[in-house]
């Protein structure tokens, strides 16, 4: 049995292959712009959004409907954030590029939590909220996250208890503590989010946490922190004193 060879080429035979092919393209020049410059980083909002939609089928103008969705929407970030429904009310939208617009958050978490499956450690107040605001990006709907440390405050896991209301959490203690038990965990971080409200703990909230801290502390797991994250803010509940180490009666 006969194997092909992958065929390797260098950087330069790389660029003058992508200009062989795709020349013909009207936007061949964002994808010449995106390989020379190794990225997006002369690239204005617009031209992302044209230089994505070239790559699904359909005969409009991408560089129109860019413009169109921008203009709907308000920013990139809202975009790409879009439901594919809501994409879909533009003129010029066909699923498939609904669908790769959609891709795009999820693929950027995935990547994101693929290069931090090395241990990370969080070390103080703001490399926790940095790490939440990460880990609920782009998602359109309340979550609530449970992260497991270990006795150094590195991360050993995470689990999405719920999608909702974190109202509801009274629901589910037995599963945050599953989940603090199967990891080994000496401690547990909490966190969720506020798509689009407001970027304080309802008293609901607060009192929830200081319920699940009781039950953590019978067997012997810290809580270090709530923290609640609305867009690019995240409000920590020990930070501002709602809860505190010292278990309240």
């Amino acid at each position: 049995m006969t194997c092909n060879r992958v065929k390797t080429m260098t950087r330069d035979q790389f660029v003058k292959e992508v200009r062989r092919r795709q020349k013909h393209r009207p936007d061949y020049r964002l994808r010449e712009r995106f390989v020379e410059d190794h990225g997006f980083g002369s690239f204005n909002d617009a031209e992302i959004l044209t230089m994505l939609l070239s790559y699904s089928s359909g005969s409009c103008d991408n560089a129109s409907l860019a413009d169109s969705l921008l203009d709907n929407f308000g920013s990139l970030k809202a975009v790409l954030e879009a439901r594919p429904e809501q994409l879909m009310m533009v003129k010029g939208m066909n699923l498939n590029k609904a669908g790769l617009i959609s891709l795009a958050v999820p693929l950027a978490k995935a990547w994101i939590g693929s290069v931090n499956e090395e241990l990370i450690k969080l070390s103080n107040n703001a490399e926790a909220c940095d790490y939440c605001r990460k880990l609920l990006m782009g998602e359109r709907v309340e979550c609530f996250y449970v992260i497991a440390l270990n006795a150094r405050c590195k991360v050993i896991g995470q689990r999405r208890i719920s999608t909702g209301t974190i109202a509801e959490v009274n629901a589910y203690p037995r599963l945050i503590m599953e989940t603090a038990l199967n990891y080994n965990a000496n401690s547990v971080l909490f966190c969720h989010n506020h798509p689009g409200g407001t970027k304080y703990p309802s008293p609901a909230d607060v009192k929830s946490t200081i319920k699940v801290q009781k039950i953590l502390s019978e067997v012997g797991i810290i809580l270090m922190d709530h923290i609640v994250v609305t867009g690019d803010y995240a409000y920590s509940m020990m930070l501002h004193g709602d809860i505190s180490y010292r278990i309240r009666t």
